[in-house]
C-alpha cells in the first residue's frame, strides 16, 4: 500500500514538473517568435537616414557655423530641429495591418517597434502587429485617444518583457545617467514625424492621473505637466514653454500591486 502511494506521489510530481516545463518552454518560444518578428520587420521596413553628400563644402561649413551660433543661443531649438535618424515604409506596414499608426524608436535601446491603435485596449496586449497571437503583444495607442496623435496627451502601452524587449527598458530611466544617455525618442507617422524630448519618468498606479487624456492644452493640462515634472526620477533639461503635445509611455512595474512605470515626453513636430 505504501509503495503504491509513493508511486502515485512520484507520478504526480513528474506530471507537475512536465506541465511546468511545458509552460516555461511555451513562454520562451513565444518570446523568441515575437522578438524575431519585430527584428525582421525593422530590417524590412525601416532604414537608417542617409546624409545628403551633394551639398557643397562651403554651404556645409556655413550651416555648421550657423548651427554652432544658434546652439550657443538656444540649444533646445537646435535640438528639436534635427531630422529623424530612420525612415519607415508605412505603405508596406499598413498593407500588413492598416492599424499601424506609427513607428517608435529610441537609439541604442530595444525600442524599435511599429505602433498600433485598435478599437479596444485588449487585442494588442496579446497579438503581434501582424495579428499573430503572442504574449509579447504590440506597442499600441490607447483606443480612447484621437487618431493621428492629435491629442495633447497620447498614451502608449507595452509589456514589460522579461527578455528586455518591448517596454521593459522604461524603468531604466529612473537612473539619471541612463536618461542623459537616452534623452530623446522618435515617433514616425504616415503624416508627421516627431522628436520626443523626454522630461519625466516615475512609478505610479494603474488608475492614477498619469493616464488622463487631454484633447488640447489648457490650465488642467499645464497642471498635469507640472505634476509629471514634480514626480520625475530624473531631471531633464527640456524647455516646456510652448509645448502643446505630450506622449506617455506605460508598462508594468512590480514595486507594488498594479504598479506602472510611465515615461512622459514633449512631442515636437519635425519638418
Amino acid at each position: 500500500m505504501r509503495k503504491a502511494a509513493a508511486r502515485i506521489a512520484m507520478l504526480v510530481c513528474v506530471a507537475v514538473f512536465l506541465v511546468a516545463a511545458w509552460n516555461i518552454a511555451s513562454i520562451l518560444l513565444a518570446y523568441r517568435q515575437g522578438e524575431q518578428l519585430y527584428t525582421e520587420t525593422a530590417a524590412q521596413y525601416v532604414q537608417e537616414a542617409q546624409e545628403d553628400a551633394s551639398e557643397p563644402t562651403q554651404q556645409a561649413e556655413a550651416a555648421e557655423a550657423d548651427t554652432a551660433q544658434s546652439s550657443a543661443l538656444a540649444p533646445e531649438t537646435v535640438e528639436t530641429e534635427a531630422e529623424p535618424p530612420i525612415s519607415a515604409d508605412f505603405d508596406s506596414l499598413q498593407a500588413v495591418n492598416p492599424e499601424v499608426v506609427g513607428w517608435l524608436y529610441c537609439p541604442d535601446t530595444a525600442i524599435n517597434y511599429p505602433v498600433l491603435q485598435g478599437t479596444d485596449n485588449e487585442y494588442y496586449l496579446h497579438h503581434l502587429y501582424d495579428g499573430t497571437y503572442n504574449s509579447s503583444g504590440s506597442i499600441f495607442v490607447d483606443c480612447n485617444n484621437s487618431a493621428g496623435f492629435a491629442d495633447a496627451n497620447t498614451i502608449l502601452y507595452g509589456h514589460h518583457m522579461k527578455n528586455g524587449s518591448m517596454f521593459a527598458g522604461l524603468q531604466k530611466f529612473a537612473d539619471q545617467t541612463y536618461y542623459e544617455e537616452h534623452p530623446v525618442m522618435w515617433l514616425l507617422t504616415p503624416e508627421q514625424d516627431y522628436k520626443i524630448l523626454l522630461l519625466s519618468g516615475y512609478t505610479t498606479s494603474a488608475d492614477s492621473d498619469a493616464y488622463t487624456i487631454f484633447t488640447q492644452p489648457g490650465q488642467a493640462w499645464e497642471d498635469y505637466l507640472a505634476q509629471c515634472l514634480a514626480q520625475s526620477d530624473f531631471t531633464a533639461a527640456v524647455d516646456t514653454g510652448g509645448a502643446e503635445k505630450l506622449i506617455t509611455l506605460s508598462t508594468c512595474a512590480y514595486s507594488f500591486e498594479d504598479a506602472r512605470y510611465v515615461l512622459h515626453g514633449v512631442m515636437v513636430a519635425v519638418e
